[in-house]
Order: structure tokens, then sequence, then C-alpha cells
């Protein structure tokens, strides 16, 4: 089935081309709003799937909001479970691991998604940022530095 273009769709695709955050739903829409205030939520989430399903954009599940990505190719993300950012893995899909599951398993394997959890760089920073300005108390435990009372 052949669907026409609409200006909806072209703002959806236009607003998750437009960034490289993998964005949620409601992201895009907010970007999209800015353009359409008249759009809908509801028109927003139709033309992301859409776009998913003609291979325009690709639908990456994580805890949370889904995310949106403009890599169609197979690939790896990473979740921050503190800040809930998602990334791009570094290093490339590995096909023999379909295989090796394959074999395994007697499944048909088509592909895998792979997304691995932890704590992203910049979440890693700001608990050492905190620990620095953290004192350490008689008997080994840490007080708290305020800027009005010192420590407590």
């Amino acid at each position: 089935m052949v669907r026409r273009e609409t200006k909806q769709r072209q703002f959806v695709l236009g607003a998750v081309l437009a960034r490289s955050d993998h964005p949620t739903a409601d992201m895009i829409f907010n970007d999209v709003h800015k353009q359409d205030p008249k759009i809908s939520h509801g028109t927003v989430y139709r033309n992301l799937n859409l776009l998913c399903g003609e291979g325009l954009i690709s639908h990456v599940r994580v805890p949370g909001a889904d995310r949106y990505d403009l890599r169609t190719d197979l690939h790896c993300h990473i979740f921050c479970v503190r800040c809930r950012k998602v990334t791009d893995a570094p290093h490339p899909y590995k096909p023999y691991l379909d295989e090796e599951t394959a074999k395994l398993s007697g499944y048909k394997i088509i592909r895998h998604r792979l997304i691995f959890e932890g704590i992203c760089p910049e979440c890693r920073n700001e608990d050492t940022a905190a620990l620095a300005h953290s004192v350490i108390a008689p008997g080994g435990g840490r007080k708290k530095e305020t800027k009005e009372f010192g420590t407590r």
C-alpha cells in the first residue's frame, strides 16, 4: 500500500533526523509541535510507527520510554541507568551471535538487539565531583559539606 507523504510525516522524520540523542516520542512531539502547533500526540506516534515500518528510522526498546534512531543499520546501544541516555555502542554488530544462537537453540535467528546497561561518563563524573565535595568524618564516615554551615 502506497501512503501519501504528509506534512506531519515530514515534520516527524525531520525531527528524528535532526537529533542524534535517540529521542523519545515526547521529545519528537515537542520538536514537531513548534512547527505545527495543531499536531497531536497520536499523529506523532502513528507517523513514528509508519516511518519505522518503512525502514526510514528504527525503534529502540529500552527501560522507560522507547526511543527512535536515525540509524537503521544493525547496531547495539548503551543505556545509562541514571540519566536514561541512549547512545550507540562503539563496536560493530556481531553476526556470529546470530549463527551461534541458531545452532544452539534450533531457532532461525533473524537478528539480535543488544542493549548494554551502565553508568555513562557524565554521571560517573558527577559521582566523582560529589565525592570530592564530601569530607571524611572521624571514624571513617562521610559528612556532607554545605556552603552555609561548613560540615555537618
